[in-house]
């Protein structure tokens, strides 16, 4: 990923400041008022034989660091008069970054106490009285660190701890990988927070380099993989990756998936004035085994629905339900003359869970409902989907205007049942309506059409009205619209070693399939992409013979990827796309960005090379 400048010009430009010093005095240990300067060449010489010793990570830059001087000064100062007095150093990693990759330090000022040559995470207040109590504590002779609270679960004990657990939370990781070693310290932090919880929840880890079955059982395929386990059964983690975020993530998980409702007025307030479909269970009581088929539908999907469930006759009366029924109720801001109101559906003993997700995801959405940023990842991700853009606002003042333009929508949507159909304010989606190159239109209403494969279709400016939105759905349904892509102009000589890419010729490069492509998405201000360029030129050039290969690149700021399956959420991204497998790229992981480490990827994937590769 992509660093700040100022941290990337400190990582790329830190180490030639060392070549001046004298070669003699690299292993000399400076002092700084009281405070010991370390590097990569005497830290580990100096560390021998200590006991104890308090070590600040920084950078020169960091104006944390700066305001924190004197205060680190005074410590030193402090744990200097200790029986026996107590060193205390500073690394400035962003020049020693062997030691800044070897402690894993991610952000500035860092604090490691090192005991007997092992590193203990400081993680208290910043200040001269916190930061000399801890240091003391570590200094007793008879200190030793505490357990991991993480469990570790190997072949031997996995069934056993992961099926007797309400839920437990397993991260599998790779003890080579730079995002586990990351993660490592808050899932520990996680961990001992959630053991001290009433009742604990406990956090284990899974080396999957050592564990293959149990990795392959689950379908691990990337690192770090995290998934909630409940009586054995596995869900995907989707939470937060830092301490509080997981502690927050998974005690909401460890309650119960739906929520009891005891008063009619609950639910009548919520369909009055909810944004979201109501689902409510009505059971008998707790023994009811439906009950329990209904939670277990609930904790499947839990992270995208509410679900609510109640014991009482008056909410099942309400809902005209009998008990073993799951009542699903639309909102009344979003009913109307072509749809239902409410749908329900019987549980049986014999009914499968599978069945009653199935009734949740096929009704959950009105004919035409309101999407919105809250939403939108949750709701409308099914395409095509057809979005009419206004000023949409339900609250009382608005409310007739808004409903005003949907009713218009409505007419038409009631036609097109294999299309979602959404309305959304044109404020919260003014850069998709950039996108659309509808921003300026002069019109009130506007209309997109987000279809399969990324692609995006955009409504001439007219004044609106059902029938001008019926034309244009009928040309999508025809195929007689032409996508809208955002595109650089085509460059007029392309015959560089790198083919330039844009927008308009996204297709016609990289998706042709007589050739293999090997492309890679850049931003003009990414300065990984601009060190990898002489490389990635050479490589252009090594390979400008092969008449099948195309090496090309694309500014993926300036144009649009009119396909889903290039997917970029950093730069460079570089995918391989091979002549017989477009829709299926092939994505360059790991470090090796040299022309050994393309060279080699190409030829482990590549469907064209011809025969004289070995003279490349």
């Amino acid at each position: 990923q992509e660093l700040s400048g100022v941290e990337e010009e400190e990582e790329e430009g830190g180490d030639d400041d060392n070549d001046e010093e004298d070669k003699d005095d690299v292993t000399e240990v400076k002092d700084e008022n009281g405070v010991l300067v370390l590097n990569d060449d005497n830290f580990d010489m100096f560390m021998e034989g200590k006991d104890t010793v308090l070590v600040e990570f920084y950078a020169p830059w960091c104006g944390h660091c700066k305001q924190f001087a004197s205060e680190y000064e005074k410590i030193a100062l402090t744990l200097k008069e200790n029986d026996p007095p107590i060193p205390v150093a500073k690394v400035d990693a962003t020049k020693s970054s062997s030691l800044g990759s070897r402690f894993e330090v991610s952000g500035y000022p860092t604090f490691k106490i090192m005991k007997k040559g092992e590193p203990v995470e400081y993680d208290g207040a910043r200040n001269e009285q916190d930061i000399v109590a801890r240091v003391m504590e570590v200094a007793q002779p008879d200190w030793k660190p505490p357990p991991e609270a993480t469990l570790v679960l190997t072949k031997d004990n996995f069934d056993e701890v992961v099926n007797s657990a309400d839920i437990i939370l397993v991260e599998f990781y790779a003890p080579w990988c730079g995002h586990c070693k990351q993660l490592a310290p808050e899932y520990e932090k996680a961990a001992k927070a959630l053991s001290q919880r009433s009742p604990p929840i406990s956090l284990a880890k899974v080396d999957a380099t050592q564990e293959n079955d149990i990795a392959n059982r689950f379908g691990v395929s990337g690192y770090p993989t995290l998934k909630i386990f409940r009586k054995g059964k596995a869900f995907d983690y989707n939470g937060p990756r830092e301490k509080i975020g997981i502690v927050d993530y998974m005690s909401e998980q460890a309650g119960p998936p739906s929520k009891q409702v005891q008063t009619v007025k609950q639910v009548q307030e919520l369909i009055k004035d909810g944004d979201d479909a109501v689902i409510v269970g009505v059971f008998s009581s707790e023994q009811d085994m439906t009950y329990d088929l209904y939670l277990e539908a609930c904790n499947i999907l839990r992270e995208d629905f509410k679900f609510l469930h109640t014991f009482s006759s008056d909410v099942a009366k309400l809902l005209k339900a009998s008990p073993s029924q799951v009542v699903m109720v639309h909102p009344e801001k979003f009913r109307s003359k072509y749809e239902r109101d409410s749908y329900t559906l019987t549980i049986k003993d014999s009914t499968e869970v599978s069945e009653v997700q199935d009734f949740f995801k096929k009704h959950i959405l009105p004919l035409v409902g309101h999407r919105k940023q809250s939403n939108d990842a949750k709701r409308y991700t099914k395409r095509p989907l057809v979005v009419v853009y206004y000023g949409v606002d339900f609250s009382f003042d608005y409310r007739k205007a808004t409903q005003f333009w949907r009713s218009k929508v409505l007419e038409v949507a009631k036609d097109f049942p294999e299309y979602t159909f959404a309305i959304a304010d044109e404020e919260d989606y003014s850069d998709e309506l950039k996108s659309l190159g509808l921003s300026d239109s002069g019109e009130e209403v506007n209309v997109g059409i987000l279809g399969d494969g990324g692609k995006k279709f955009a409504m001439e400016p007219d004044e609106f009205d059902s029938e001008v939105l019926r034309d244009f759905i009928m040309a999508f349904k025809k195929g007689k619209l032409k996508p809208i892509v955002k595109s650089q102009p085509v460059p007029k000589n392309n015959q560089g070693p790198v083919t330039v890419v844009v927008g308009k010729t996204f297709d016609d490069i990289v998706m042709d399939t007589k050739k293999d492509v090997l492309i890679e998405f850049y931003a003009p201000w990414c300065g990984h992409c601009k060190k990898l360029e002489p490389d990635y030129t050479a490589l252009g050039k090594k390979y400008k013979g092969e008449k099948n290969l195309v090496i090309a690149k694309m500014d993926a700021t300036a144009n649009d990827v009119p396909h889903d399956s290039y997917k970029t959420e950093g730069f460079p991204t570089i995918y391989f796309a091979p002549s017989n497998s477009k829709q299926s790229p092939i994505k360059f992981e790991g470090g090796d960005r040299t022309i050994e480490g393309f060279s080699k990827f190409l030829e482990q994937h590549a469907t064209k090379l011809s025969q004289s590769r070995d003279e490349l």
